[in-house]
């Protein structure tokens, strides 16, 4: 059962919001067209492996400044309880009030969803969502621009491609938004309700009807290179990802290298990326994270294979569980990371439960690398900087790797 169903269970229905209460952890990403939310898995926070010898002390040393970072959400958490209640007190959307006291704590990832966005949420980690078929990333300028448009989905149909702006999604303008807000208006509705984008490419600047529809995700995706490499690409970290890497390592011919392709990946379950992790390493850490207080690490399972050399292919558009897992095997010197810098999501969120149902997200803390390099905000830069030709520059380098010796 995962972060998300335990807290389902523990909070069936609204409740008032005690200061410093823990939830339940979880590691915001954008998946798909919504914002959906990655649950750190107790199972792979065993403790039962130990940091491997190469691994400095100062990793599972406390990140300077979570603890008050953590103090500063149990404050927004309140903040936005109380608004939310007096709003609803005076006939007032709840949601609404909660939001804005959100966004007035300066929270980057802080965010609000109604019970049925959040509902859509925990679907999409099942690797089905209700939505238009876009990706979306954060531009330096603060634009919304569309990173990747979903394959026979509405999007596509209808012309939109990536690298087009998003300005507005049913008049509301999206520019400075949380990417996590923008694409929660994308997927709210059901199968077959109408949504109205502004878009913008190059000087051309229109507005597109779509109608949500009910779509899949197949998150992992196996083939072969023509010099005989395995090339897995993950497009999120839904639930089973993880096993579906390792099993494609496993089948992989004997001595085929292994390209890891991440780009465009945003995150998702942070357990299936520690599965994805453990089958190339043999055990050992793959990263720490510090929630009030208390470090705590994650690690990698026994038993992956060590032999095949690895490529991974990161971007822009590679961010949080898909950053931890490029931390952990570069750190680890387990692969050479090709590329462009990635996105820089490394911030722990933690759920809450408003008295109107809906549920406030808010930054709890950073995870770090297993030798102890911040992410959040940094991104991870990789070992050969490529951005066109970036995948035949990938395969180059992993036909020169050859296998370990």
């Amino acid at each position: 059962m995962s972060g998300l169903d335990r807290f389902a269970e523990r909070f069936p229905g609204p409740r008032r919001i005690r200061r410093g209460a823990t939830l339940t952890l979880v590691f915001a990403s954008v998946l798909v067209t919504g914002a959906a939310t990655g649950s750190w898995s107790d199972a792979a926070d065993d403790g039962r492996n130990e940091p491997p010898p190469s691994v400095r002390s100062d990793a599972l040393a406390a990140p300077e400044g979570d603890a008050d970072t953590a103090e500063e959400a149990a404050d927004t958490a309140e903040e936005a309880a109380d608004a939310a209640a007096e709003a609803m007190a005076d006939g007032k959307s709840g949601k609404d009030a909660a939001e804005e006291a959100v966004s007035r704590s300066g929270d980057r990832w802080g965010s609000v969803y109604s019970p049925g966005e959040f509902q859509e949420f925990e679907k999409a980690l099942d690797g089905a969502y209700t939505g238009v078929g876009l990706w979306a990333r954060r531009a330096a300028d603060g634009h919304i621009e569309v990173s990747k448009v979903q394959q026979d989905g509405p999007a596509e149909r209808a012309g939109i491609r990536e690298g087009d702006r998003l300005r507005s999604i049913d008049g509301k303008h999206v520019k400075g938004r949380p990417v996590t807000e923008v694409l929660s208006l994308l997927r709210g509705g059901r199968a077959g309700t109408p949504v109205v984008l502004g878009l913008e490419r190059g000087t051309r600047a229109w507005r597109e009807k779509l109608h949500r529809a009910r779509l899949s995700t197949d998150s992992v995706r196996v083939t072969e290179a023509s010099d005989g490499a395995v090339v897995i690409k993950v497009d999120a970290f839904t639930k089973g990802s993880g096993e579906a890497v390792r099993t494609a390592v496993r089948e992989a011919p004997e001595g085929a290298g292994i390209l890891l392709d991440l780009r465009g990946n945003s995150g998702g379950l942070v357990s299936e990326a520690v599965t994805a992790t453990s089958a190339l390493v043999d055990g050992g850490l793959v990263a720490t994270y510090d929630v009030r207080g208390e470090q705590k690490a994650l690690h990698a399972e026994r038993g992956g294979d060590t032999d095949r050399p690895v490529v991974a292919l990161v971007d822009g558009g590679t961010m949080s569980a898909a950053e931890l897992l490029t931390g952990a095997l570069q750190d680890r010197g387990r692969a050479v990371v090709v590329g462009s810098r990635t996105f820089g999501k490394g911030s722990v969120q933690m759920p809450s439960r408003l008295p109107d149902g809906s549920v406030a997200e808010l930054t709890v803390g950073h995870y770090r690398t297993p030798s102890g390099r911040a992410v959040d905000g940094r991104g991870i830069t990789p070992d050969l900087e490529a951005e066109d030709g970036a995948e035949k520059r990938a395969e180059t380098v992993l036909t020169g790797l050859g296998p370990p010796s």
